[in-house]
Order: C-alpha cells, then structure tokens, then sequence
C-alpha cells in the first residue's frame, strides 16, 4: 500500500535554499512513518476478526478510516505547507499519528480502533505531501528531483512492508496492540528528528485556503465510500445507500462549481483541458486503485479468511512492497532516462498479470510458494509505477503548472487508494455472499443447521460464517462453503484488479506516448 504527494515546481522562487541532509533524513523518515502506519492494519485483518468481532463492512472501515482523511485533506495540508512552513507540518503529523495509535492500542471494540485509524490519518495526511515538498523544495535539476522522488518512492515503499513485519512479529509473540505502540515509537521519533534536523520552507504566492472547496470535496467523497461500503451489508437499493450516493453526486458537482469559482482553488480543473494530464490523472486513480485492492485482497484471502499466521501476511507484504527498495537504483536511472509513460505502461502490465494469476489459485490452497510469483509481479510493477506516475502527470504540462499537476494527480491517486478496499471489498463480500447463499440452498443440510447459518450470514456477512463455522463445531458442515464462497468473492477481486491495471496500462500507451522529457534542457 502506498501514496504520493506534492511537489513544488522546480522554479519554486521561495525554495531556493539548497536541499540539506538533516531535512532530506526527516522527510524520509516521515513519509515511511506515514505508510508504516497505513499498512498496519492489514497484517492483522484476521485478529481484529476473531478478536474483535467486526459485522458486514466493519472490517473494510479499519481501512478506509485511515485512508479517509488522507484523501480528503492531502491537498489543504499541502497547502497549509506551502502558506506556514513545512517543518511544523512535519512535526504535527508524526504526532496525530502518535496519538492516533496509541488510541487504537485501547480499542476494546471496532468503533474506538475506527476513531484511532482516522485521527492517525489525519497525521499521515499531513506527512505524505509534505515530506516530499519539503525535500523537493532544494531541488534544482531533473537528475536531482529524480533521485529524491526515487528516494522518497523507496521509503514510502520500506514503509509498506516493514508495517507487516512489525505486525507479524508483535502479534506472533505479544499481541497486535504492540504493534500500534511501535508505530507511536516511530512517530515520536520522527517528531524529534523533523523538529531538529529538518530546515523550514514555504512558498506562499498565489495561495490560499479554499473552504467551500474542502467541506464539498470531503462531504461527497464520504458519502461515495459510505455508499460503496455499506452497500454489500445494507443493500444497494436501501433509502440510506441511494440517498449516500445522490449526496455524493450533488456535493461533488458542488465541488466543481466551488473551484470555478475559487479564487485560489484546491483543484486546479483547468488542467484537465490537457488531454495528456487528463489521461495521465485518470491512470493514477485506476492504477494505484488497483494495487491498495490487490493488497487488501491479499490481507483478507491470508487473514481473515484462511486464518494464516500473521508473519504468512508479513511476508506476502514483503513481496509486494519491499521489492522497491531493492530496485531503487534501477529505478533511480530509469526516471532519469526513459520516458515515463513506457515505465507506467510496463509496471501496470506487469499489475495486471500478478492479479490475473492470482486470482487462479485456489483458496484451499494454504501453502505460500504458490503465492510467490504473482505477488512478485505486482510488486516489481508497483516499484516501478509508483515512481513514474508523479513524473508523468508533471511532464504533461508547462513548468509553472508543475506543482500544482503533481498535488492534482496526487488527490485523485490517494482517492484511488481510498476505493481500493472499498471497491474490492464491496464486490468481494457480495458476490461471496451470493455465492454462499446458493451453495447453503443446495447443500441438502438440515434446516437448523442451514437456519443458524443464514442467520448469521444474514447478521455479519460470509467472513462472521466462516469464523463462526471454524470456532463452533455444530457448524463446521458450513465451513468448506463458507470459504469457497469467500475464494470465489476475492478471486473476482483479484480479477476486478487486474482488468484496471490492464485498462490503465493501455491508457498510458495509447495517450501518453511521445510526452515527458528526460533531460534537464526540458526543464
């Protein structure tokens, strides 16, 4: 799981200071701070599921109340950098973040844990954009934002697998609150290292706050994802899921009309006139949709699901982040010197064959050899995406936009992030439900039997029947359905993954062909 933020325009005339190691080790260690703290929770989907006992779509709001604030407010956070400095930034966000998890530590039911994942978003929407403003605002050449973009691309990506490795390992030998009280030790510490270390940088001109904008945009983006979430759990044709999704459209358009108008707007929609930004901003959302979803399919197939030991997801988030890191100085003189839409259309092809090959094998199957190439692929081709995809967005249009292009496409791929588990889990949960419901009709059990199994299906959803049908033994006949269903709802994730991945992919190299520079001379 992984975001990216906003960088200033090279030309940046209040960012002229030269970029120093102190602010370049703070704004690393808030970025993998950030992402170590989004990824937590999905190595231990599975223990929140026995422990705590989520209903229906309780599980995926673990998630998305993280990844909530981050969508909606990335950009005013970003802005608030450029207008009051960023280090204070820095150093406020490592400590929501603190605060956020050390609340979650407390939570003895779903409700307090949502409550502490979203004040902990609040912090990391803070430090995705800033931590790469902050260490882009000393930049003055292409090879040296490269190399800080490739930088920053790396530790977002330690972030993400070493957030599993913390969980498998407090929840294998302790318990999985140990692992949000790690996550307060990083941010504390990067709270001190941004507060000594880190130099201070703005740029204030033609900026300004933009309310109507922020309280439409977070308004309709909730109720999109309220609308998605509960649909598969309150049906999607409910007075409150339609209602959701017409309170979406009206705020969104709302939106709109706030940013024509805005003197200073958070979203700069004439840049969509550019059909190559357009394009490029579109694979963002769809592409990086694709990979959150691809990660949340494989926290619940591991987790929750199959009941794998937590260090089994450690390990599958290794494969799909950690392989970043290593390929960091190919990467590195990859965006120096190839075009950043081939690098787009390479790393989402290679997306989609992880997805579509994972989606083939069996849930039965609990062995992890078998999960190795798949997941490696996505991972090879999310090292090289990630990286790319900032590039693409600012090469598209003039340098003074530059900016403002890279926070635009910024807010629409961390609204990607965003659906991913919404998305994937909507479809997975009502397909697995459908399909768990057929098999239960067709089985030839016993009406009590098949009574209490609905019952509960009916209450909690399939993941509620297939813990319940492993902890009770009178519903252990229920047990291989309730699985299969779920295999067959994530399968279709997998799928639903690897067709966006495929689309972006064909996107970038059908309408991004023959854009961005690689020389500092197109600077």
């Amino acid at each position: 799981m992984s975001h990216s933020s906003t960088a200033p325009p090279l030309t940046s005339s209040t960012d002229a200071s030269r970029l120093t190691k102190g602010t370049l080790i703070a704004g690393l260690l808030a970025v993998c701070l950030a992402q170590i703290g989004l990824a937590i929770p999905a190595t231990l989907n599975g223990l929140f599921q026995s422990d705590l006992h989520p209903v229906g779509a309780q599980l995926t709001w673990v998630s998305d109340a993280f990844l909530l604030p981050v969508a909606v407010l990335e950009l005013t956070f970003g802005l608030l950098g450029d207008l009051f400095g960023r280090k204070r930034l820095l150093v406020a966000g490592a400590a929501l973040i603190a605060a956020g998890e050390l609340l979650s530590t407390a939570a003895d039911g779903i409700h307090l844990l949502w409550a502490g994942q979203a004040i902990a978003g609040l912090g990391a929407a803070a430090l995705f954009p800033t931590s790469l403003a902050v260490i882009a605002a000393g930049t003055t050449t292409h090879a040296e934002r490269a190399r800080v973009i490739a930088l920053w691309a790396a530790l977002l990506s330690t972030g993400g697998f070493l957030a599993p490795l913390l969980g498998g390992v407090t929840a294998t030998y302790g318990s999985w609150r140990w692992a949000f009280v790690g996550v307060a030790v990083i941010a504390g510490a990067s709270a001190l290292v941004s507060a000594f270390l880190a130099r201070d940088s703005r740029s204030p001109e033609g900026r300004g706050l933009d309310l109507a904008g922020q309280i439409t945009v977070g308004l309709g983006l909730f109720a999109l994802l309220y609308a998605i979430i509960q649909g598969p759990t309150d049906g999607w044709g409910s007075v409150q899921i339609v209602a959701a999704f017409v309170a979406a459209a009206v705020f969104l358009v709302l939106f709109v009309v706030a940013e024509l108008r805005a003197r200073s707007p958070l979203l700069r929609l004439d840049l969509f006139r550019n059909r190559a930004f357009a394009v490029a901003s579109f694979v963002a959302v769809v592409g990086m949709f694709s990979f959150l979803g691809t990660a949340y399919s494989v926290s619940i197939r591991l987790g929750a699901v199959q009941d794998q030991p937590p260090m089994r997801t450690a390990l599958a988030f290794l494969l799909l982040n950690g392989l970043a890191l290593l390929l960091l100085p190919v990467t590195e003189r990859l965006l120096r010197s190839v075009a950043p839409w081939k690098l787009l259309t390479a790393g989402l092809m290679l997306m989609a064959a992880g997805d579509f090959w994972a989606a083939t094998l069996p849930i039965h199957t609990m062995a992890f050899p078998p999960l190795i190439l798949p997941l490696g692929l996505v991972g090879v081709g999310f090292a090289v995406t990630v990286s790319s995809i900032t590039a693409s967005a600012v090469n598209t249009v003039p340098v003074p936009l530059a900016g403002m292009a890279s926070a635009t496409t910024n807010l629409l791929r961390d609204f990607g992030f965003t659906l991913g588990p919404a998305i994937i889990g909507a479809v997975a949960l009502s397909r697995a439900s459908t399909a768990f419901g057929a098999s239960l009709h067709d089985s030839g059990l016993p009406g009590g039997l098949q009574g209490a199994a609905s019952g509960i299906l009916s209450e909690g959803g399939p993941l509620a029947v297939n813990a319940a049908s492993e902890e009770s033994p009178k519903l252990h006949p229920v047990h291989d359905m309730a699985m299969s269903a779920l295999g067959h709802g994530y399968s279709i994730g997998f799928v639903v993954c690897g067709c966006a991945a495929l689309v972006s992919a064909l996107l970038a190299l059908a309408a991004l062909r023959g854009h961005g520079a690689t020389d500092d001379e197109a600077l």
